[in-house]
């Protein structure tokens, strides 16, 4: 039942603008030079209505890079404005990886479940309906993740298990091949929540060269995968967003995590 409902609310998601939610860690490029500078953007929004994140800097808890030489943290890379800069001393596939910590957001209840379906947030929509407060507003604390896939120089025989090993996010989109070394296929991608695979959670696929709307979207399997051609070089999004209800937190009702991914091709 659930799986229907998801993709009844699915249905409308490549006709209408991406979601003002997204987030994502852009780099000046998905291709550099092993110890070159590359400048490392965070944004938010889509379309004219991109711009820079530029909230307190001080809510990022975690920025790390994983590439062949191990983890590296890089904590004070990020000024406020949402820009840092940054550089690999090594070559090979690395994954830059940013967690926020939570806020709050209120919505009335007609936007509130406007987003949740807009998201295919199943479990707030069933559990605000078994409760009978589908018509009060909506309150949760919201946090965001993200990770970016860059190529330093040339590449490495740890790059397959760097692309498709998870790195601990709460809400993780992990590939299931190195999209750097895919040919052209069809690509796909397994969402993780809290440790486990996530199955029928939303994701869409956004050409970050032209982001108005997703120019694809579907539900993850019950192996948590969800496959999609990618049809141009250039840079791509891959978001997801999931929640759970919470009991007695003054805070909020619901614990929600936006997560994206981005890479080149």
């Amino acid at each position: 039942m659930m799986r229907l409902i998801l993709a009844a609310l699915i249905s409308g998601v490549l006709a209408s603008s991406a979601t003002a939610h997204d987030f994502w860690i852009q780099p000046s490029a998905y291709r550099v030079e092993t110890g070159s500078r590359v400048t490392v953007s965070l944004y938010v929004g889509h379309g004219e209505a991109r711009e820079l994140w530029d909230a307190d800097i001080r809510r990022i808890v975690r920025l790390t890079a994983t590439g062949a030489e191990g983890v590296v943290g890089l904590d004070g890379v990020m000024r406020q404005g949402g820009q840092g800069d940054l550089s690999f001393a090594a070559g090979g596939l690395h994954a830059l990886a940013l967690e926020t910590s939570p806020t709050t957001s209120e919505l009335p209840a007609d936007r509130f479940e406007a987003y949740l379906r807009e998201e295919g947030l199943t479990p707030a929509i069933e559990a605000r309906r078994r409760a009978g407060t589908s018509d009060r507003p909506g309150r949760e604390i919201y946090s965001r993740r993200a990770k970016a896939l860059v190529l330093s120089g040339g590449p490495s025989v740890q790059d397959e298990a760097i692309a498709t090993t998870p790195i601990g996010l709460t809400l993780e989109i992990v590939p299931d091949r190195n999209p750097y070394a895919n040919d052209g296929g069809p690509q796909g991608f397994v969402v993780h929540y809290e440790g486990r695979i996530l199955e029928d959670a939303q994701v869409e696929l956004i050409d970050l060269s032209a982001d108005e709307q997703a120019t694809a979207a579907g539900l993850t399997d019950a192996f948590g995968r969800v496959v999609f051609d990618i049809p141009t070089a250039g840079p791509w999004l891959v978001n997801v967003v999931w929640t759970k209800p919470l009991l007695d937190d003054p805070r909020g009702d619901f614990e929600t995590i936006f997560s994206s991914l981005t890479f080149g091709r």
